[in-house]
């Protein structure tokens, strides 16, 4: 479905674009305060997941998106949902946008490390981890999957018939 493929273009080149604007602007170690200090705009390089889960083990990171990468190609031949195809282009677009740091940035390809800059009320990630619009997509992309299967939406445009008991 192209909604599907043009919400994950939007995604990936929205969040690349910001992180050339942050490795361009930003300094490591010197915090930009916005909006009072709701946000804080803190370059970060992340070899982990959330919170640094994982640093060990960076290369699993991107083998683990190639295959839900690969799940989502697969559910895009039979998607017939507006919802699902954002839902899941959400998704496609970050798991894009943070492979693309894995495999092109240093310390090199499986083990790069993922530019991260937005932090939520304190600068380095206290009350929240630090995150990167991939992160916000992917985050955004899975609730709504997760609200479409709740309220039983298909994939393929129909409701799931609720069964009496």
């Amino acid at each position: 479905m192209s909604l599907l493929g043009a919400t994950a273009l939007v995604a990936v080149a929205l969040d690349q674009w910001v992180k050339w604007l942050c490795t361009e602007h930003l300094t490591e170690g010197r915090p930009v305060k916005v909006l009072g200090g709701l946000i804080y705009l803190s370059l970060l390089r992340n070899s982990g997941a959330a919170f640094s889960f994982g640093s060990a083990h960076t290369w699993i990171f991107p083998v683990v998106t190639l295959i839900v990468i690969g799940w989502i190609a697969w559910m895009a031949t039979r998607l017939r949902s507006i919802p699902w195809a954002v839902s899941l282009g959400l998704v496609l677009g970050g798991a894009f946008g943070n492979l693309g740091d894995r495999l092109f940035r240093s310390p090199g390809p499986f083990q790069g490390h993922v530019v991260d800059m937005i932090s939520l009320f304190e600068p380095y990630g206290q009350h929240f981890a630090v995150f990167n619009i991939a992160d916000s997509c992917l985050t955004v992309g899975v609730a709504l999957a997760v609200l479409l299967e709740l309220t039983g939406r298909q994939r393929d445009g129909s409701k799931a018939v609720k069964k009496a008991t």
